[in-house]
């Protein structure tokens, strides 16, 4: 059961050719994992790993915690298949899953006081890499300059992650992942219109914590 759903989750590697003929849409692969086949599963992952991973990791603000918490998603989503109601996308389904564990991990490192320093804007995995790599820096700055935008960079990140949770979240999905309001109030459980209204909080905070350096 153990290597099936390894394989189900991709981890042993995921075939992520483009030249392969368009997919059917999630709730058709849904159907077929139910029915038994496990390669639909897999599709799933392939489709939404990264974009998920790179979510978790700025939320969360540590690569390798992502890609755990993205796996424990995706498990979950395996072991749970039957409680899907396609009332909802399967997008919206997975990203719930997802942020309701960032959201404990967030809430466990409050508890015990751990402050993670790296900076949420350069964590963009080198595809098929298992590791973060540092972005290479731009060749047409110059050290001062790069200097900084390094700085800068690390103070608009510690501004983020010091916003109040439901702050932050829907700041993230908005404002990085670009998710429509109904989608982020569906993930949250909640209206578009409280969506909105965090997000005007959480701008209003951030230019607060920024007006220094911006």
């Amino acid at each position: 059961m153990a290597n099936a759903q390894e394989q189900a989750l991709g981890l042993t590697g995921l075939d992520t050719r483009l030249d392969r003929p368009k997919a059917e849409t999630d709730n058709d692969l849904v159907r077929e994992f139910m029915a038994g086949n496990d390669a639909a599963f897999t599709q799933l992952v392939t489709r939404y790993k990264d974009s998920l991973t790179n979510y978790l990791a700025t939320l969360v603000s540590d690569y390798d915690t992502a890609v755990d918490l993205s796996q424990e998603a995706f498990l979950r989503v395996y072991k749970h298949i039957g409680r899907y109601s396609n009332v909802y996308q399967f997008s919206t389904w997975l990203y719930r899953i997802a942020t309701n564990l960032a959201i404990d991990e967030m809430r466990y490192r409050k508890r015990r006081g751990q402050v993670f320093r790296r900076n949420v804007w350069n964590q963009t995995p080198a595809e098929g890499s298992e590791e973060m790599e540092l972005e290479l820096p731009d060749s047409r700055l110059n050290p001062r300059d790069e200097v900084l935008r390094k700085e800068h960079q690390r103070v608009v990140s510690d501004a983020i992650r010091s916003l109040p949770e439901k702050y932050r979240t829907a700041f993230v999905m908005k404002e990085v992942q670009e998710l429509p309001y109904e989608t982020i109030a569906e993930v949250l459980r909640t209206s578009p219109g409280t969506i909105k209204s965090r997000l005007h909080r959480a701008r209003e905070l951030l230019q607060r914590k920024l007006e220094n350096y911006i």
